[in-house]
């Protein structure tokens, strides 16, 4: 009866390794893949803030280019206006 006893407690912690063993394994394997999920979302995250500063610096160039044109503008018409007065002043002092 003893050795029955003795035998059930032995399989019964064998039984308890072999699980601990396989829960190990799986909590290994879950482990492994919660860190690729981790740096998968990494990536992910780099890019889209590597794609938003790009985005930015596209727009301040589109911006600054767009300043710089209507400033050019800016400074044509105003040559066009001072050169039209300087014609009207011109032609007041020659009496015409």
């Amino acid at each position: 009866m003893r050795k029955i006893v003795l035998a059930a407690a032995v399989a019964t912690s064998t039984l308890g390794l072999a699980a601990c063993g396989e829960t190990a394994d799986s909590a290994g394997e879950t482990v492994d893949a919660m860190a690729a999920d981790v740096e998968a979302n990494a990536e992910a995250a780099g890019e889209a803030v590597e794609g938003a500063a790009t985005d930015a610096a596209d727009a301040t160039a589109d911006a600054a280019e767009a300043t710089g044109d209507a400033v050019e503008g800016a400074a044509n018409d105003a040559v066009e206006t001072a050169e039209a007065a300087a014609d009207e002043a011109a032609a007041a002092v020659d009496g015409e």
